[in-house]
């Protein structure tokens, strides 16, 4: 029997959209996410299409401030750095951690506003999976701790030693997003598998396919006792984030507005259908609030229950 990890997505988009650059609260956030027993907190990456704080920096900050709860990046995009580069950065961080680091990533989705970025950054976008694959093989051989080579499409290089190396050996978990023809690739080279179907009966038959992989999920939740204002607030929430009508965004990805009680049974379907491990964000206008509430109201009846 196992028992279902649950964490928290900092809300460093929200926070640029409201205005708001203040980090230092998101490192408040994540240390009283730690505080009413969660077991991980996240952040996301896009510099350009979804501006935010940066990840890396921030779970910096935030291993310094918790000490037991798991760091994780949902998602990083490799393919916009140089595997020496953010090999390094995760190394340094794992270290920092202590090993708590989860290294989610992911290409990044087809949309324009992703192809702008990667445009923005020099990096043509129909490249982004092979330099993602790339990315992997290559940051797994820098964090051995000897010097090593490696010669690919994208990437090239001799005799590089990176220091320190991670605090565990072979570096970091890498949990990688995506579902359909991304499965495969999860299969082949990811620790662990964290994806967004809208559907948990889409979970069960993916799930399935991914081999030894953590099976996770990234999943949005607004929460209120009423259901009609909860689906208005998550309209608002979403449309804003994402600049997209939500019905489109709600086809690709795992939501839910409504009360509590409820807002648990659907992610306990999920649970049913493999899902070890929850990631939460929270479609809220006052995040404190939002996770007080997802800590006192979701996450004990969560915790009732263990999994095959």
């Amino acid at each position: 029997m196992a028992r279902l990890e649950v964490g928290y997505l900092l809300p460093t988009r929200e926070q640029d959209l409201l205005g708001e650059h203040e980090p230092g609260r998101l490192i408040a956030q994540a240390r009283r996410a730690e505080e009413m027993g969660l077991d991980s907190v996240w952040a996301g990456d896009s510099p350009v299409t979804r501006p935010r704080a940066d990840p890396l920096m921030l779970l910096a900050a935030a291993a310094q401030a918790t000490e037991r709860v798991a760091l994780g990046t949902a998602v990083l995009l490799p393919a916009l750095r140089h595997p020496i580069l953010l090999a390094h950065q995760l190394a340094t961080l794992d270290r920092l951690s202590d090993g708590r680091l989860i290294a989610g990533m992911g290409a990044g989705f087809p949309v324009p506003a992703t192809e702008a970025q990667f445009a923005a950054v020099g990096i043509g976008f129909g490249r982004r999976v092979s330099r993602m694959e790339e990315s992997i093989e290559a940051m797994r051989r820098l964090w051995s701790g000897g010097a090593v080579s490696y010669e690919g499409r994208h990437f090239a290089f001799s005799d590089v030693r990176l220091a320190p190396p991670p605090k565990r050996p072979g570096g970091p978990p890498i949990w990688l997003a995506g579902g359909g023809p991304a499965l495969p690739r999860v299969a082949r080279l990811a620790d662990g598998w964290l994806p967004y179907p809208p559907e948990a009966a889409t979970y069960a038959e993916e799930r399935e396919v991914i081999g030894a992989a953590t099976p996770a999920l990234y999943a949005t939740l607004c929460l209120d006792d009423d259901p009609e204002k909860a689906r208005h607030r998550l309209r608002t929430s979403i449309e804003r984030y994402y600049n997209a009508p939500l019905e489109f965004v709600a086809s690709i990805q795992a939501m839910f507005a409504g009360p509590p009680a409820e807002a648990a049974a659907w992610l306990d379907a999920y649970a049913a259908a493999g899902a070890r491990h929850l990631v939460i964000r929270l479609a809220a206008e006052d995040h404190d609030t939002a996770l007080e509430e997802f800590a006192d109201r979701v996450l004990p009846l969560l915790r009732d229950k263990e999994y095959r």
